[in-house]
C-alpha cells in the first residue's frame, strides 16, 4: 500500500507519512524505471497496528477521525506475522543485494560495509520503489493461490477507491513548524531562504509551515484563522487556510531531505563558512561528486577483479607415460588437474 523511508526514529509522524503515501495515488517519473503501475491507493476503513507507543498516540487517532477510518491494536503478537514476513523478504531479496548492507546482526556485520556504502537516501528510495512495483507486488504469495499481490488488491475492491485531495492529507499527516513571513514573501527555515510573491501580502504574520522531511526544498504555508461563533453554545475555533507553497531559492530543481540539510549546515560551519542557500547547494554538489567518484572506483575495482579472474592460466594437463619400447605408441591418456582458486587478501586494508 505504501511506505516511508527515512532517518527518523519511530513516531506517530513517521507512521503518518507512511499512511499518507499509502492513501495517495502513486505517480513516479521515468527515472524510477517502472514497468507497470502501482494501483493501490485510497483511505482505509480499518487500520490494524501493533501496540507500540507510536501507534497508541492521539495524533494517529485524530487522523483516523479526520479521514474516516478506525484504528485497532492487534490482540496477539502472532498477528504481526503478516507484516514481519514482508520485512524478511525485503531484506533477503532486496536490501542484502545493495552495497553497504550491514544486516541485522552486529556481530556478523561485514567488515567493509561502511567502506562500500555509496547510496543516498533518494537513490535507495528509487531502487526500493522499483523493487516493490516491478517484482514484489507482481509476485505470488502462497496464501493467495495463483494471484499476484496486485491482482489480489484489484479483486478485493468493491468499488474504485476515493481519491483524497493532497492538501487535505497535508493538514493531518505532514510535519509542521511556525515561522514569520518577511517583506517580499520571504521566510527562513533550516538555514534556507524561501520565497513566493503570493505571500508578500502577509508580511509580518506568523504562519504554519508543513513539509515532507524527505524533501524540504518546498514547504506549504498555512494561515490560522478564527471561526466566528454561530451560537452561544459553540465556542470559537481555529481553522487553517492554505496560502501557497514556498520554494527554497536556487534549490527549486533539487531534492534535499531534512537530515541532509542539517548535515550540510554542520559541515559548512565546520569549514568556517556562512550557511545560506548557495553554500548548501555547493555542499550538495560536492557530496554528489564524492559519491559518484566512489561508485566509479567500485566499478573500476570490480572490472579489475573480473579481468584478473579471466587472466588466470588455464588448467594444467599432465600426461601418463607409456612404454617406449612399443613401436606404435598409443596416444597418451590425459587427465586434467584443476588449479585451485585462491582468495586474494590485501593486508594494506583494515
Amino acid at each position: 500500500m505504501g511506505f516511508n523511508l527515512g532517518y527518523d526514529a519511530p513516531s506517530s509522524r513517521v507512521v503518518a507519512l507512511a499512511l499518507r503515501h499509502a492513501i495517495l495515488p502513486k505517480k513516479y517519473g521515468s527515472n524510477y524505471k517502472l514497468y507497470v503501475d502501482w494501483p493501490a491507493y485510497g483511505t482505509p476503513e480499518h487500520l490494524f497496528t501493533d501496540g507500540g507507543k507510536d501507534f497508541r498516540s492521539n495524533h494517529l487517532q485524530q487522523i483516523g477521525v479526520q479521514l474516516g477510518f478506525t484504528c485497532h491494536l492487534r490482540d496477539r503478537p502472532s498477528e504481526g506475522g503478516i507484516v514481519e514476513r514482508p520485512f524478511g523478504t525485503f531484506n533477503t531479496e532486496f536490501f542484502s543485494t545493495l552495497p553497504g548492507y550491514t544486516g541485522s546482526n552486529v556481530q556478523e556485520r561485514p567488515k567493509n560495509a561502511e567502506k562500500e556504502a555509496e547510496l543516498t537516501l533518494r537513490e535507495l528510495e528509487q531502487l526500493f520503489v522499483a523493487y516493490l512495483v516491478n517484482r514484489y507486488n507482481r509476485g505470488l504469495d502462497a496464501r493467495m493461490g495463483n494471484q499476484s499481490r496486485t491482482e489480489r488488491w484489484e479483486a478485493g475492491l468493491f468499488k474504485p477507491p476515493v481519491e483524497v485531495p493532497e492538501r487535505q492529507l497535508d493538514l493531518c499527516l505532514m510535519k509542521q513548524t511556525r515561522r514569520t513571513l518577511y517583506r517580499g514573501g520571504h521566510l527562513q527555515f533550516e538555514n534556507l531562504t524561501y520565497q513566493n510573491n503570493d505571500l508578500a501580502a502577509y508580511a509580518g504574520e506568523t504562519v504554519v509551515l508543513r513539509y515532507d522531511p524527505r524533501d524540504i526544498t518546498t514547504v506549504l504555508v498555512y494561515r490560522q484563522e478564527v471561526e466566528q461563533e454561530t451560537s452561544e453554545q459553540r465556542p470559537k475555533w481555529i481553522k487553517e487556510v492554505f496560502l501557497a507553497p514556498a520554494h527554497a531559492q536556487d534549490l527549486e530543481s533539487e531534492e534535499l531531505s531534512l537530515e541532509e540539510a542539517k548535515a550540510s549546515s554542520r559541515n559548512i560551519r565546520e569549514q568556517g563558512k556562512a550557511v545560506d542557500n548557495q553554500s548548501v547547494l555547493d555542499e550538495m554538489h560536492d557530496r554528489e561528486a564524492f559519491l559518484e567518484q566512489k561508485k566509479k572506483s567500485r566499478r573500476d575495482r570490480q572490472k579489475s577483479e573480473q579481468a584478473a579472474t579471466q587472466s588466470l592460466p588455464k588448467p594444467v594437463k599432465s600426461a601418463e607415460f607409456v612404454d617406449h619400447e612399443e613401436t606404435q605408441p598409443s596416444p597418451p591418456a590425459v587427465k586434467e588437474v584443476e588449479i585451485p582458486q585462491f582468495e586474494i587478501w590485501d593486508f594494506d586494508e583494515d
